[in-house]
C-alpha cells in the first residue's frame, strides 16, 4: 500500500493550493480517507476526512469553510483544496487511509488510520 502526497509549496497568505494523494494498494472508494497536518513542535492535527458510504466530509474547526476534501475514483486519488490560506496553515500535510470502516466519532483520531503518506510541506507567508 502506498499513499503519495504532492502539491505542497510556498505561497502567500490568501492564496490557494490543491494537494493530491495518489493511492495504490487500496481504493479511495472503500476507505475512509483523511488529511492531517503537523507543524514543528506540535501534535499531528486532523484536517479533513471523507467517508466511503455516502461520501460525507468532515473538517477540523480551523479549516472549516476554507478547505475541501474530494476524491476521484478513476484516478484513485484524494484531494485537499485549500483556499484563503493563512500563515498558521503552515505544516507538513499527510494523507491517510483507514481500512476498517471507522465509526464517525473516531475519524479525527490519528490512531484510526492504518496507512500514511510521506507528507508534503505547505508554507504560507504573511
Amino acid at each position: 500500500v502506498q499513499l503519495q502526497a504532492s502539491g505542497g509549496g510556498l505561497v502567500q497568505a490568501g492564496s490557494s493550493l490543491r494537494l493530491s494523494c495518489a493511492v495504490s494498494g487500496r481504493t479511495v472508494r472503500s476507505d475512509t480517507m483523511g488529511w492531517f497536518r503537523q507543524a514543528p513542535g506540535k501534535d499531528r492535527e486532523f484536517v479533513a476526512a471523507i467517508r466511503p458510504s455516502g461520501g460525507s466530509t468532515h473538517y477540523g474547526d480551523s479549516v472549516k469553510g476554507r478547505f475541501a476534501i474530494s476524491r476521484d475514483y478513476d484516478k484513485n486519488t484524494v484531494y485537499l483544496q485549500m483556499n484563503s490560506l493563512k500563515p498558521e496553515d503552515t505544516a507538513v500535510y499527510y494523507c491517510a487511509a483507514a481500512n476498517n470502516r471507522p465509526i464517525l466519532s473516531t475519524i479525527r483520531d490519528v490512531r484510526t488510520y492504518t496507512y500514511w503518506g510521506q507528507g508534503t510541506q505547505v508554507t504560507v507567508s504573511s
